[in-house]
């Protein structure tokens, strides 16, 4: 056997190992007697005194930047509850992970520190779900973000993950199979189409209940994973900002894909009127004055927000980030929370629930919403 190495200077001091197991051991649990007291010893003292000093505490992060936020790290009011109507409340911070396939999932919503101290709702919703089994499982999760200002917006969040998701897990073998397969030109299709039934939801649920569908309104962003070990496609998909990152080889990439996008250079009149008519006559100026509705035909609808989606295919030690606004926002405005997040997420295991929860709370002055943020590692 080989001597103990010496410790190392300034290494604190460590209570002795116990011995090995075998047949001088001491019993086992269930047949353990407890030693004599020593001599001066009393029988009620704390076990703690008679372990080693404890090392100093790791070094956290609590915020990045000159100065802390004005407001306190942990939550303060809570919000105003209703006895008959006790399911609207949502908690301050949800957690959640799971691993299916090549990758390790994390999950986390946390109310801002502006709506902890006012005591308002959590605005932002998280919905983790699984459907199906084995190989051919297909994990979702959807996040949203009610509209700001508006007294039922943590509902209308919730809501329409809910409907989402009722959406995606009647299709999910179709899906799954879609994505096996990378059908993207399906996938999208599908996808748009399940999006825009869950929010015609939830604007029906607006004039349902008297509210306007303005103040009634999510944003939503879904990320697809298959439970499949060979397959490293990730999908993503939704309607309004937010933010889509991956981390690789310590870098942070911006991948949230383009809402409108048009290649190749400009064409003349390319959707507008041809300049002129085939037998060469002018066309009057278009002095921009609008045209009176007709009272024939209904008022046009206000313009959406137009659909995103993305498929990308995930390398070993790639980290997927999607996020709402809240999170996106310090992450794409401070360089610091982006190295700090590069350094605690580039190690060779993902970060357990609480060390996520921890890293995606790191504060940053100014920035005051609640925080969103669903990571996918890929082994």
């Amino acid at each position: 056997m080989s001597a103990a190495h010496p410790p190392a200077p300034g290494a604190p001091a460590l209570p002795d190992r116990p011995p090995p197991s075998g047949p001088t051991a001491a019993p086992a649990y269930g047949d353990w007697t407890p030693a004599a007291p020593a001599d001066g010893e009393s029988e009620d003292a704390s076990p703690a005194s008679r372990l080693g000093p404890l090392p100093p505490p790791l070094t956290s992060r609590a915020h990045v930047g000159t100065r802390p936020p004005t407001y306190d790290a942990e939550p303060t009011a809570l919000p105003a509850a209703d006895p008959d109507d006790l399911d609207a409340l949502v908690p301050d911070t949800v957690l959640d992970g799971a691993r299916y396939g090549a990758c390790t999932l994390r999950a986390v919503s946390v109310r801002g520190d502006s709506a902890r101290y006012r005591g308002e709702p959590r605005r932002d919703a998280l919905l983790t779900a699984r459907f199906g089994a084995g190989e051919r499982a297909l994990v979702l999760v959807a996040l949203a973000t009610g509209t700001r200002t508006a007294p039922g917006a943590h509902l209308a969040a919730a809501e329409v993950c809910r409907w989402i998701g009722a959406a995606v897990g009647r299709s999910h073998e179709r899906l799954t199979d879609d994505i096996r397969a990378a059908r993207r030109a399906d996938l999208k299709a599908g996808l748009h189409r399940l999006t825009d039934r869950s929010l015609g939801k939830l604007r029906a649920a607006a004039t349902e209940q008297g509210l306007d569908p303005d103040d009634y309104a999510a944003t939503l962003r879904c990320l697809l994973l298959s439970a499949d070990p060979g397959c490293r496609t990730r999908v993503f998909f939704g309607v309004g900002p937010g933010g889509l990152f991956r981390l690789r080889d310590r870098e942070w990439q911006d991948i949230e894909p383009e809402v409108a996008e048009v290649k190749g250079e400009p064409v003349l009149g390319f959707g507008s009127a041809p300049h002129e008519t085939p037998d060469g006559d002018r066309l009057t100026m278009d002095l921009g004055i609008p045209t009176p509705p007709s009272p024939y035909e209904p008022a046009p609808e206000p313009p959406r927000e137009p659909f995103r989606f993305r498929t990308s295919v995930a390398r070993p030690g790639d980290v997927l980030l999607m996020c709402g606004t809240g999170f996106a926002e310090p992450l794409q405005g401070e360089p610091e929370l982006r190295a700090h997040l590069a350094d605690r997420w580039s190690g060779p295991e993902p970060p357990g629930l609480t060390a996520y929860l921890a890293d995606t709370q790191v504060r940053v002055k100014g920035y005051a919403d609640d925080r969103t943020a669903v990571a996918v590692w890929e082994a």
